[in-house]
């Protein structure tokens, strides 16, 4: 045998060899600093690319809008509505017949030879002879169709389907805990926002008085218990004001997570207008129908039981009989062939018995499924039946705190007119002034706080009445667009939480 006919064999024995001891040789690697680095980078710039910048005060409505163009949160769920829709279009393909083209080629260093032997005296019948070459190619191109697999498929494209619907459910329902996040957090940094600049000259006013006192207990023109006295109410009132100041710079930081706005960068909100209770009038019956039609997780577990009606099917379509039918063209380059093109059709008919054995274990697994499924979405109702009364009870106490609230924070604001109209120049006239400041401004942060988590216990109401803050079809996704869109769903809301218009 030439010799040159032995060297692709080796050729190719040398290339398995190498990819054998390449692929035992692969390591953990870990990722380098500099490849965190850039990573690092490459993230911070992706999170806040092409977001439209921010052009004034923020209003409420812009505030949800870019919440829902922009936060990361929200974006995943759309991501995997899109993953899902696109699982949907890829398990379509599974009901087509299944077209396979296929080639190859085959070669050896001697001939493929053979000889026959006689069954009866066990000699040699024929000599050694060879019906294929010693290199040849073929081709095929085969259409195939399983009857059975086509039936599983069918079901598994509907429970796609559904799942895609699931998928959708998910994201109103973050949706709807974005929207309630927003609210509170706006109303917390526009509540911040009107405080923090009439902090500052309190608290100069009250480290002056401070110093002042101090000065005094040096001078001894004070008893020392009465001067440490002194100190101490004016330390404690300078201990609260900044922590009032402290928990006012978080709030803007806070809304900006939300919209997805760099740390740091500065911006304002819109705040104008007196402080309206949100109204409530829907009876309560009526809020547990709204609930029972509207909650993404109900609708969700609707989605869920149907896919498991469906899985119910397939495990009876797996117990029938396949049947597979089949087409193909052919074609093999051998020069002893008399054809070398062939075309052929078949019928095979299979059956697993083992599943036919196993039929009421599967319809039994099957219809456990969809009894769970069942199950769930009744617990599932309970607990929203549950949410929607709390959810109520939450609204209304908190609409009492605020009202209360309200209440308290002008009668502070009148103790302070007054405070500041009798002050002397002495030095308790001056505490006193000192702390009726304090005390107005921090019963008017009260007042941003309890209104904050009043819109937030409307926005839970909301929330759970499955009350969308998009209607179905949206005309554009710029901002201004999606702030319209959110102010019409918020006066269809009104609408329908508050049908009468009254108190």
């Amino acid at each position: 045998m030439p010799q040159f006919r032995r060297l692709p064999t080796r050729s190719l024995l040398a290339v398995l060899v190498t990819a054998a001891f390449a692929g035992c040789a692969i390591q953990p690697q870990a990722l380098s600093p500099d490849e965190r680095q850039a990573a690092l980078k490459a993230g911070r710039t992706e999170m806040f690319q092409q977001q439209e910048p921010v052009q004034g005060p923020i209003t409420l409505d812009e505030a949800m809008a870019r919440a829902i163009k922009y936060n990361l949160d929200h974006r995943v769920k759309l991501m995997e509505e899109v993953v899902s829709q696109r699982q949907l279009n890829l398990s379509r393909t599974d009901l087509l017949p299944k077209l396979a083209l296929s080639a190859g080629y085959s070669g050896r260093d001697n001939e493929l030879a053979s000889s026959s032997r006689s069954v009866i005296s066990g000699n040699q019948s024929l000599e050694p002879s060879t019906s294929s070459d010693k290199e040849h190619r073929n081709g095929d191109l085969s259409l195939s169709w399983n009857v059975l697999d086509f039936g599983v498929s069918y079901y598994g494209a509907h429970q796609q389907a559904d799942r895609v619907q699931v998928a959708e459910e998910r994201r109103r329902k973050v949706l709807h805990l974005l929207m309630q996040q927003t609210r509170q957090a706006w109303w917390q940094a526009a509540g911040a926002q009107l405080l923090e600049a009439r902090i500052d000259p309190v608290l100069k006013l009250a480290r002056q008085a401070l110093d002042d006192s101090r000065q005094v207990e040096v001078e001894k023109l004070r008893s020392p218990l009465e001067a440490l006295t002194y100190q101490r109410q004016l330390l404690d009132i300078v201990r609260q004001l900044e922590a009032v100041r402290d928990e006012l710079a978080q709030a803007k930081p806070r809304l900006a997570s939300i919209m997805n706005l760099p740390p740091g960068e500065p911006f304002s909100v819109a705040v104008g207008g007196a402080l309206a209770a949100p109204k409530v009038s829907l009876p309560v019956a009526d809020m547990e129908e709204a609930a029972m039609l509207r909650r993404p997780e109900l609708v969700e577990a609707q989605y869920n039981e149907r896919i498991g009606l469906l899985e119910t099917r397939k495990a009876l379509a797996r117990l029938l009989p396949g049947v597979e039918l089949s087409v193909g063209q052919h074609y093999d380059s051998n020069s002893y062939l008399s054809n070398h093109r062939w075309g052929d059709v078949g019928l095979r008919v299979s059956w697993n018995l083992f599943n036919v054995l196993n039929a009421g274990t599967i319809r039994g697994v099957a219809q456990s499924q969809l009894e769970l499924a069942r199950q769930q979405r009744l617990a599932l109702s309970m607990a929203v039946l549950t949410q929607v009364h709390v959810a109520r009870l939450d609204y209304l106490g908190r609409l009492k705190q605020y009202q209360l609230t309200d209440d308290l924070n002008k009668v502070e604001q009148r103790i302070l007119q007054y405070t500041r109209n009798a002050a002397t120049a002495n030095s308790q006239g001056k505490m006193e002034e000192i702390r009726a400041s304090a005390s107005a401004m921090m019963s008017e942060l009260r007042l941003y706080q309890t209104y904050g988590a009043l819109q937030g216990a409307y926005g839970q109401l909301v929330a759970t009445l499955g009350l969308d803050p998009l209607p179905e079809s949206v005309p554009s996704h710029d901002l201004k667009a999606l702030g319209e869109s959110v102010r019409a769903s918020e006066a269809n809301w009104t609408k329908t939480i508050n049908p009468g218009g009254g108190a």
